[in-house]
């Protein structure tokens, strides 16, 4: 999702989307629906958390209109499961308000570094697991800015074939003006 770039008048459904993603652990829902639908139970065997601790967790996101009921799977003796997948929409941009920003980026961070500690783990087990960061300021025209956010949707788009071979990594890029623009 991209907080910075907005494309138009905001949903009035966003407002709840910084509060909704405000826990780590539903931005991992979330990302695991991306990558294909599935049940409580599947997402909870992902997670090695029982599926009833996350039925409350989807149920926010639903209210959030981040993700919906894509069908109802048929098990054994008539019972029926859900089967979530993600809604498909614009992100919110500057609709946003500060503090709603500032509690998304800290749940973002809050589950990359569960990632980076998940990989470091690994690493120490003896597990090949890459990890780089990189931190940087350079000064970017607005037209540069744009070509950035260009060249970081195609990288995105070549990359994302969910269905290539490879191994699942989380990439995490933010572009935050360290000072004011001039106007245009």
């Amino acid at each position: 999702m991209s907080a910075t770039h907005n494309s138009g008048p905001a949903a009035p459904h966003w407002r709840g989307v910084h509060k909704a993603l405000a826990d780590p652990l539903r931005i991992r829902l979330l990302e695991a629906l991306w990558e294909t639908p599935q049940s409580a139970r599947e997402l909870g065997e992902r997670q090695a958390l029982p599926a009833d601790r996350l039925y409350y967790h989807l149920k926010q996101l639903e209210a959030a209109g981040l993700v919906e009921i894509a069908e109802y799977r048929p098990l054994a003796r008539g019972k029926v499961e859900r089967v979530y997948a993600p809604v498909v929409g614009e992100p919110p941009g500057d609709a946003a308000t500060p503090a709603e920003l500032a509690e998304f980026l800290g749940a973002m961070l809050d589950a990359t570094r569960a990632d980076v500690n998940a990989a470091c783990r690994a690493r120490q087990d003896g597990a090949r697991r890459e990890i780089d960061l990189h931190r940087g300021a350079v000064r970017l025209t607005d037209e540069a800015l744009a070509e950035l956010r260009g060249h970081i949707e195609r990288l995105t788009a070549a990359s994302g074939d969910r269905d290539a071979p490879g191994t699942w990594t989380r990439v995490l890029v933010a572009v935050v003006d360290l000072q004011d623009r001039p106007p245009s």
